[in-house]
């Protein structure tokens, strides 16, 4: 457990100084393999005029380019709060399956940073969305699919489902 608060210390750290910059909120982020920090990052939504660049996203592209794949099994991920739902779905994508945070959804809330909205949208038909949504060109669309499906594994190389 000592390391788990080292790491988790250190994504708590980089949440506090990101208040001192204003680059983005107060998050941070560490990704760890095998008791090494792969990349530790902080929010950088408004430095970067990027809504995705919250220190979840920031961290897992990071450790991904250091070791040269989008595949971070045996990653551990540390933020200072609970995952979002677009952090969340990076996490599944990047195959991470370890997570420690400290500040829950609730106090994430609390602090002015809710997404209970986007999880609401997300339980309903798409159809019904307050986003509009038109499937448009699909037989079109569907050529790229189709001939990915044609494909060998090793012409497809590394790109996995998660390399969406």
């Amino acid at each position: 457990m000592e390391n788990h608060e080292k790491f988790m210390k250190q994504a708590i750290a980089l949440s506090e100084q990101n208040l001192k910059t204003l680059h983005g909120g107060p998050f941070g982020c560490v990704v760890v393999r095998d008791g090494k920090v792969l990349s530790a990052e902080s929010n950088s939504v408004t430095a970067d005029c990027d809504p995705t660049a919250h220190a979840e996203i920031n961290a897992i592209r990071k450790a991904a380019k250091k070791i040269g794949k989008a595949d971070l099994s045996g990653c551990t991920l540390y933020t200072s709060a609970e995952p979002c739902p677009m952090c969340l779905s990076a996490i599944y994508w990047s195959n991470i399956t370890e997570v420690y945070y400290g500040n829950t959804k609730r106090d994430a809330e609390w602090a002015g940073f809710g997404d209970q909205f986007i999880l609401d949208e997300l339980s309903i038909k798409i159809e019904d969305q307050s986003v509009q949504f038109t499937r448009i060109c699909a037989s079109d669309a569907i050529k790229a699919f189709e001939t990915w499906n044609k494909m060998s594994d090793e012409a497809k190389g590394n790109v996995k489902d998660g390399s969406r």
